[in-house]
């Protein structure tokens, strides 16, 4: 028999002495395999020691340098803890550590030089693999300095390691470390750490998945080593032809005889040979079904020991067959179920030397594949919030991101209108929403008894209004007036402790009156702010502004006003176009290679059939919907634009507050402005490629040829990106630099005024040709066709009023008038 064939996985654990052996046989098969053996030393424990006779040299040279599939397996999981930085830490979550430790001696040993021969990738390295292939374990000697301080790390070969077991109970009292120059050296359990996948009843013994798939590396080795060898002792061509010699010479039929010389070079040729007076026939020697069992033997034999290891086939390099959901499904399962539990059990053996409280582990925060569960809590979270279910604030926390905490991140945004659903009545007050009396229900909120949106109206400024005002100085006298208490209020200014009067009755009511108008003053103050001019003759409003003038707020330093330029939209503009265009570029090549991709064609009625035994075909046209992507697209483009339009608006915001406060301070609103932009344009480059896959069902119900389908690919992006993305980049950065402009002028309440201004030229829409001139306070929405904008190109608007604005504010300080520009 060859050399080649091995003796087999099978004795790996047979013992150096016959009498302490017990063999567990594989079964009725008849032969000797003894995977499941182990030698009878009994310990004190009165168990077992099943390591004792793992002959780890045997298994290093039989089942991990010639198993493919073992190889790999432990290459796999062991080129992990070789990657990732140990840290020390406390708190916080199993991405992130509250706190962190950068000096322990630890970080250094494990994560730059563990000892003067091994850096620690390479000691990481191999201690993982000792720890998949050992049934012992692995060991690990500690050198400390005179202070008690860890200076070096010293990985200890398993097989010459023996744990002493303490004869009075104490578990062990030893280890004894054989030197490869025969000497024999004593180690105190305090100078080894003993590291081991615990096995479930010996403490002596670990297991090692190398042990359950024993069998099948023992197996696909053979097999392998077998076929090797028939190819080379083989001399059977595929098949024999046979014919009447007698008139050839000897010198012809010793030729012909020669071509059956054995060897892998004739394989598959066909032979002639003699076969008597006036004969012929013909033999096929080809592969015969028994001959084919080597494939279904050799990938059996390889997903028992990838199952055994927990490794799928594609993380060791074959994804063939996988759609790419399940290959990321497949590493995600790798990493939580294999390479995590396998890190924290390295990590946990040098815990020892670290106060109560702190913990070391792997840093796995830069890991792709367990983003895998995150991502998925966070599309669900945008749909949550699409729908309407949760706040901003909300999906922040579940993105992992600090939230904003104002008033507009803090509400509800109910679709379709994105009205808002405060949170309170202060956040009601400052996103101008009001109760409609007739809906029921809490303040600012919808009506248990009827629909959201009428349960809804914009009012005031974020500050208390001249209506709200009014409103809490009536709460507190039921026969009062507005007019009563404001003549009251100034009768009692020289007694500013007067609790009769009718400040101290607005204070009050400020803690606990309901967000109502009532009364003939709220009539007066909502006339005011439908007409383009201040009325002169409303007699409570102007009182109450005067009342308020002195009680309410410190009048803002003069200043020229703020008015955003051309310049400003420009610049945000083409950065927007620049990303766009890059995008919708990518988008064209990726969905014409998707196209022509065999995964996309699979199953349709585009698929070349390879041959009359290819099934992979059909009669279903190409789902358009996967074909393009719209919702990966979305978050590409949300992701892309969020960075250059939260730098747009912080920018503006600033500017504004130094202009009219003298502090260059941001609102969080600003930045919530330009997050309802982001999202605004992902919508619409998901509803750009909706268009698309219409176009493409439309064609393939005409029956299309697929290069007819490129062909409208490439025509429709021909035909509508550059329009789309001039449109679409004008649109975000009007509404990113008048939202952030408007939020950062809100907080410094209605002394600050804001005049609509226009283009001026014939692409102005007649509506905004109405507006050009209003002046309003900071935080009332314009009423525009019976909507109602915050700013020119409200995302939150209808889009007829929005698409293509290019309108803007001017701000100042002052009265409020119908202004000319």
């Amino acid at each position: 028999m060859p050399r080649q064939f091995l003796p087999g996985l099978r004795r790996l654990l047979v013992p150096r002495t016959a009498d302490s052996v017990e063999e567990k046989s594989a079964g009725p098969i008849g032969n000797n395999y003894t995977s499941m053996t182990f030698a009878g030393t009994t310990t004190v424990w009165g168990t077992e020691n099943r390591a004792a006779g793992w002959d780890l040299d045997r298994v290093i040279q039989e089942g991990y340098e010639r198993s493919i599939w073992t190889f790999k397996s432990v290459e796999a999981i062991s080129k992990h803890p070789s990657a990732l930085a140990v840290e020390i830490g406390r708190g916080g979550d199993e991405r992130q550590f509250a706190e962190t430790l950068t000096d322990h001696p630890l970080l250094h040993v494990l994560n730059v030089q563990t000892n003067p021969l091994e850096r620690a990738t390479v000691f990481k390295k191999r201690l993982s693999a000792q720890l998949l292939l050992s049934k012992k374990g692995a060991f690990v000697e500690i050198t400390r300095s005179r202070a008690g301080t860890i200076t070096r790390l010293d990985l200890l070969p398993p097989n010459r390691v023996e744990p002493v077991p303490d004869p009075h109970g104490d578990y062990v009292s030893h280890f004894e470390f054989t030197t490869y120059d025969g000497r024999v050296r004593e180690l105190d359990p305090s100078r080894v750490i003993w590291l081991r996948d615990p096995h479930p009843t010996d403490p002596f013994c670990g297991v090692t998945p190398l042990e359950a798939a024993g069998l099948s590396v023992d197996l696909d080795v053979k097999a392998r080593t077998y076929n090797i060898a028939f190819i080379d002792n083989d001399a059977r061509p595929s098949g024999i032809v046979g014919i009447d010699v007698d008139g050839l010479d000897q010198r012809e039929i010793d030729r012909i005889q020669q071509r059956l010389a054995p060897g892998a070079q004739q394989a598959g040729e066909t032979v002639v040979v003699g076969s008597g007076p006036g004969g012929l026939n013909y033999v096929d020697t080809s592969t015969r079904p028994r001959d084919m069992n080597y494939e279904t033997l050799a990938q059996t034999a390889k997903d028992e020991i990838l199952s055994a290891f927990g490794v799928p086939e594609s993380i060791v390099g074959n994804a063939s067959e996988r759609t790419y959901a399940n290959a990321d499904r497949e590493e995600w399962n790798f990493w939580q179920h294999t390479e995590l539990p396998h890190l924290a059990l390295l990590a946990s053996a040098f815990d020892l030397d670290l106060d109560d409280g702190w913990s070391l582990r792997f840093n796995t925060s830069t890991v792709e594949a367990l983003e895998f569960p995150r991502r998925q809590r966070r599309e669900e979270a945008r749909q949550e919030w699409t729908a309407g279910l949760i706040t901003v604030d909300e999906y922040r926390e579940i993105a992992g991101r600090r939230p904003f905490n104002v008033p507009h991140t803090r509400a509800l945004w109910i679709s379709p209108q994105r009205a808002p659903v405060p949170a309170d009545e202060q956040d009601a007050a400052a996103l101008g929403v009001a109760q409609d009396p007739t809906a029921g229900g809490a303040p600012g909120l919808p009506g248990f008894g009827g629909s959201p949106s009428p349960a809804l109206a914009l009012s005031g400024p974020a500050g208390p209004s001249a209506a709200d005002t009014v409103a809490e100085a009536r709460s507190n006298d039921a026969q009062g007036s507005a007019p009563t208490d404001v003549a009251a209020a100034r009768d009692a200014s020289s007694d500013p402790a007067a609790t009769d009067t009718a400040t101290a009755a607005v204070q009050q009511a400020r803690t606990n009156v309901p967000l109502t108008l009532p009364g003939d003053a709220a009539d007066d103050v909502a006339a005011a702010r439908s007409t383009n001019e201040r009325p002169s003759a409303r007699e409570a409003a102007a009182d109450v502004d005067a009342a308020r003038s002195r009680i309410e707020r410190k009048e803002l330093p003069h200043n020229d006003g703020f008015e955003v330029t051309d310049g400003d939209f420009d610049t945000t503009a083409a950065a927007v176009t620049a990303a766009l265009t890059a995008i919708l570029a990518r988008q064209e090549g990726v969905i014409t290679a998707r196209l022509h991709a065999p995964k996309t064609r699979k199953r349709t009625r585009y698929w070349q059939p390879d041959g009359d035994t290819d099934l992979r075909g059909g009669d279903n046209p190409i789902d358009s919907a996967r074909l393009v992507g719209a919702a990966r697209w979305e978050e590409e483009a949300t992701n892309t634009l969020s960075p250059i339009l939260q730098q747009a608006a912080a920018t503006t915001a600033a500017t504004l507050s130094a202009t009219m406060t003298g502090a260059a301070t941001v609102s969080p609103g600003a930045a919530a402005a330009a997050l309802a932009t982001t999202i605004m344009a992902g919508r619409a480059v998901a509803a750009l490629l909706a268009d698309l896959g219409a176009l493409l069902d439309a064609a393939q119900l005409e029956h299309a040829t697929l290069d007819d389908l490129a062909d409208i690919v490439a025509a429709f992006f021909r035909a509508r990106a550059a329009q789309f993305t001039a449109s679409l980049a004008e649109s975000c950065a009007v509404a990113t630099i008048n939202g952030a402009a408007d939020a950062a002028a809100e907080p410094a309440g209605p002394a600050v005024l804001r005049t609509w201004i226009t283009r001026g030229d014939t692409r102005v829409r007649p509506a905004h040709q109405k507006l050009n001139g209003t002046t309003l306070p900071a935080g009332v929405p314009y009423d525009v066709d019976g909507s109602t904008l915050r700013f020119p190109g409200d995302p939150f608007a209808p889009t007829a009023l929005t698409i293509n604005c290019r309108c803007r504010l001017r701000y100042r300080t002052g009265p409020s008038t119908k202004e000319t520009p």
